[in-house]
């Protein structure tokens, strides 16, 4: 059977082209899967299960829709939708996924991951996440007037994108050495992540061993997705009309 991974979609109203192209994958190719990954960024902003929008609840149907077909939807945070709750997924009929989860492909353990903690250089970032994400501060974020999250998410966002512009592109990557520290205390030949928006297949040693490292394309002008299957791992680009 084929499983799908996808990242980075960034889901909003304001790119309904990528909507659109979401829903047809669905549609014409995740229903046939057997499972559908989902490794973060599904959304470009998420200050709650309980201010879902219309937007929202459509994908949260879509998503059910094919989960009752048969295909087991797997749902990762991340750094632009880290508050995705466990409703979200009651609605969505998806599994929520620790980042990061050691799962078996083709007979081997694979580890999926986000990605942003592999960018370890972005000692900034690193401190931020680590101040956002702990679960008193989600605790709090969650509890706050939803017209304050919502202007904290506009705030975080606006900063993210200055950042990233600014920034040595060697930063905002993932360091090389944090890599094969992480895929040996895994015990994992393979890695899949996105959040970088930068497609590709890397080979390298872990303990002396052949591996790969294989990273998600964002969706902007086109869609990216992965299929394994008994052939093996595909990276394949598609257009998003």
């Amino acid at each position: 059977m084929t499983t799908l991974l996808i990242s980075d979609l960034h889901l909003d109203e304001e790119r309904p082209d990528i909507a659109r192209a979401f829903l047809r994958f669905l549609k014409e190719r995740a229903s046939q899967a057997e499972a559908l990954y989902i490794l973060g960024d599904f959304f470009e902003a998420w200050i709650g299960d309980d201010a879902m929008t219309s937007f929202q609840h459509d994908i949260a149907a879509a998503l059910r829709e094919v989960t009752e077909r048969g295909t087991r939807i797997f749902l990762m945070h991340g750094n632009r939708d880290f508050l995705v709750g466990r409703s979200f997924c009651r609605q969505a009929g998806c599994t929520l996924l620790r980042d990061p989860s050691r799962i078996i492909l083709n007979g081997a353990p694979v580890l999926l991951m986000h990605g942003d903690t592999l960018c370890t250089r972005d000692i900034a970032y690193m401190r931020f996440r680590w101040r956002l994400r702990n679960p008193v501060s989600v605790w709090l974020l969650r509890h706050l007037p939803l017209s304050k999250r919502r202007q904290l998410a506009r705030k975080w966002r606006d900063a993210s994108r200055m950042q990233v512009r600014r920034k040595a592109t060697e930063i905002v990557d993932v360091t090389p050495e944090e890599v094969p520290r992480i895929m040996a205390a895994h015990g994992v030949l393979t890695l899949i992540h996105g959040h970088t928006h930068r497609p590709a297949v890397h080979e390298l040693q872990v303990d002396g061993r052949q591996a790969q490292r294989i990273v998600l394309g964002d969706w902007n002008r086109q869609g990216w997705v992965l299929q394994v299957d008994r052939g093996g791992y595909h990276l394949t680009p598609f257009p998003i009309d």
